[in-house]
């Protein structure tokens, strides 16, 4: 039977020919790769948060120090993808990017608003406007993702355009923009850290802005709920009969959302510590700057703060005696606190509206206070976040974008002031609610000075339109708005929706752009 089954085999293999060797390219670069170039597109229309005070009956002292300034909101003929292909087309000029060379276009955003199409809107955009110009469209051999996780879609498009340049892309560029528009419900608790707008990135081997270390980065993430979402249930039966936009107004709980920040956050960069063999009080202390997700002012604050706090119980005997300080001050138990971080909480499970507390941390929620009035304070948390911070409480939430432009701000800031050098390590977290978190070191390049020189983050936003409460409402709530003095210049708008649901032809729903030079 053996010897039957062997000339069975025998006979096939003589009818397959001879095995052939195959030899498959595998493109790969062992270059650096990261960031060469930003750029951004901030909607002129403005609200005052002192402004929004009055109309509302809010305490400004207390906005002003926990969310910002202003923010920004999108005008009748904005929406995601028009945001985004300005920001990109910005890109392209301010860096004069050869666009047949851009192999990668993603997009960052969970405020799309088309369940099929992504990037490839803004890159139909974009080509048109450059084939105006006498231009080269984008490579036609583009790859066009779009990467959705809350405000963490962005960071994770720029990681999938590093692995991309590092494996079949080696020797192309990419570009990622992240684009959002934050609303909130009027009269909500988040209503006044609202926002919009969108930041590009370049990316390549080489860069001349920063190298991304994705090796020495640090991951996390856990199912969480009803932290902060977007059930499509909300969109149904919405009167759009005036505008095209669709209210996109969130699902979300703050006091627990600001506890899955901070849980997420300690993980990420315990993550981190493990690869890259640190010791998180040493490592803390010895970065200069710190850009993080940024929903409203006092949010990173509060995240990095307690990151701190953390580092110290598991630091040296100076650094717990440090921390011992705080409870002293707070009237804590320090052995009581240590066992808290010692412990591994669910925050899943505090998800019930039957809970009197939101809080997995609540000792160390408690030391912060303490913290925060300490001399250390201002040194080991708000110095290393100072960079670009001014300019970003007159920005408000940016979800996705928010990051970025942190950075874009930071840089410039960094550039007036000769604060960075190259080589340098920026650390950087993104989030994302549901929830995620992205710890990512940055490297300053060599360059990096004349490639901030080109961001132009500032003159972004420079131009601004500031609303009366009255237009504010009617953008806000999506009807028709009068004596809004702007023209749109240099720009992609909705040029108008289509509504045709016949039979032979549909349209019905789907924006048509125009680029008004």
């Amino acid at each position: 039977m053996l010897n039957k089954v062997l000339s069975a085999k025998a006979r096939r293999s003589k009818i397959a020919g001879p095995k052939r060797t195959i030899h498959m390219k595998q493109p790969q670069t062992t270059r650096p790769i990261g960031i060469s170039g930003l750029a951004a597109y901030i909607p002129p229309y403005r609200v005052w948060l002192e402004d929004w005070c009055d109309w509302t009956d809010n305490q400004w002292p207390k906005i002003r120090e926990v969310v910002g300034r202003s923010f920004r909101v999108r005008g009748p003929n904005h929406s995601v993808y028009t945001m985004a292909a300005n920001a990109v087309i910005r890109l392209i000029d301010q860096y004069d990017v050869d666009p047949t060379r851009v192999k990668f276009l993603g997009l960052g955003t969970e405020s799309s608003t088309d369940n099929s199409a992504g990037a490839i809107i803004i890159k139909g955009m974009v080509d048109e406007a450059l084939i105006a110009r006498g231009r080269p469209p984008i490579s036609r051999s583009c790859e066009v993702p779009e990467f959705k996780h809350a405000c963490l879609g962005g960071v994770y498009g720029m990681k999938g355009a590093i692995r991309h340049l590092a494996l079949d892309g080696a020797g192309s560029q990419a570009i990622v923009v992240c684009a959002d528009i934050a609303e909130y419900a009027r009269g909500s608790s988040g209503e006044p850290t609202q926002g919009a707008g969108a930041v590009a990135m370049l990316l390549e081997e080489n860069p001349q802005l920063a190298v991304v270390d994705l090796v020495g980065s640090g991951s996390a993430s856990d199912y969480r709920i009803m932290d902060f979402r977007k059930p499509m249930a909300r969109f149904c039966g919405q009167d759009r009969s005036e505008t095209h936009q669709v209210q996109d107004f969130p699902v979300f709980n703050g006091k627990y959302s600001t506890t899955c920040y901070i849980d997420e956050t300690l993980h990420a960069l315990n993550d981190m510590y493990e690869k890259r063999g640190l010791s998180p009080s040493r490592y803390l202390r010895s970065l200069r700057s710190v850009f993080m997700h940024r929903p409203y002012r006092r949010m990173p604050e509060t995240g990095w703060a307690v990151s701190y706090l953390f580092a110290l119980g598991h630091g040296n005997g100076e650094d717990k005696a440090e921390l011992a300080s705080y409870c002293y001050e707070a009237g804590i138990d320090v052995e009581l606190m240590r066992a808290e971080m010692a412990s591994k909480p669910e925050v899943a499970r505090l998800a019930q509206p039957d809970k009197l507390s939101y809080e997995a941390y609540p000792l160390t929620m408690a030391a912060l206070r303490a913290f925060r009035a300490s001399r250390h304070f201002r040194r080991e948390i708000l110095d290393k976040m100072k960079l670009g911070s001014d300019t970003m409480l007159d920005l408000g939430n940016l979800y996705t974008a928010a990051l970025p432009a942190w950075m874009a701000a930071g840089f410039e800031q960094a550039l007036d002031e000769n604060s960075l050098e190259a080589g340098q390590e920026v650390l950087t977290l993104g989030y994302g609610s549901g929830d995620a978190a992205e710890v990512i070191p940055f490297f300053m390049a060599e360059g990096w000075q004349e490639a901030t020189r080109k961001i132009r983050f500032g003159e972004a936003m420079q131009f601004a339109v500031d609303l009366t409460f009255e237009q504010y409402k009617a953008l806000h709530d999506g009807r028709r708005v009068s004596d809004l003095d702007y023209a749109p210049n240099n720009e992609f708008v909705i040029e108008r929706v289509g509504r045709s649901d016949e039979r032979h032809f549909t349209d019905f729903g789907i924006e048509y752009y125009k680029y008004i030079a």
